[in-house]
């Protein structure tokens, strides 16, 4: 799987597998479906050695700062909107215990859609 695609959904995978269990041809579950043969084949073969069709986890480090932590972000950001990176950083870190560098936070805040452009 190519880097930034996500997953196809259990939902339609196990369609596909029910249409081809039911006796529809893998050609026709292609164009139906619109998924790769070469999915359909590693979605049976998956489901053939684990007996599930769930997408495999991402690969990669989970976020460091979480979903849940966007909100205190936010609110950081819009508490100290004059703040460089590093000084939010620190702020940042002083609060939550963790040692994050201003590499890290920055891209959250990236993540976030947070500009320091200033408002006239």
């Amino acid at each position: 799987m190519l880097l930034g695609m996500k997953a196809y959904s259990l939902d339609l995978r196990t369609r596909v597998v029910a249409a081809i269990d039911a006796g529809m041809p893998r050609t026709q579950a292609v164009a139906v479906f619109q998924v790769s043969l070469g999915s359909i084949k590693r979605w049976l073969r998956q489901r053939q050695i684990n007996g599930a069709l769930a997408p495999k986890p991402r690969p990669g480090q989970s976020a460091t700062i979480t979903q849940a932590q966007e909100a205190l972000l936010r609110f950081q950001l819009e508490q100290f909107p004059d703040a460089t990176l590093p000084e939010h950083a620190a702020r940042w870190n002083a609060d939550h215990g963790t040692s994050l560098s201003a590499w890290t936070l920055g891209r959250a805040i990236r993540r976030l859609g947070w500009s320091r452009k200033k408002r006239v």
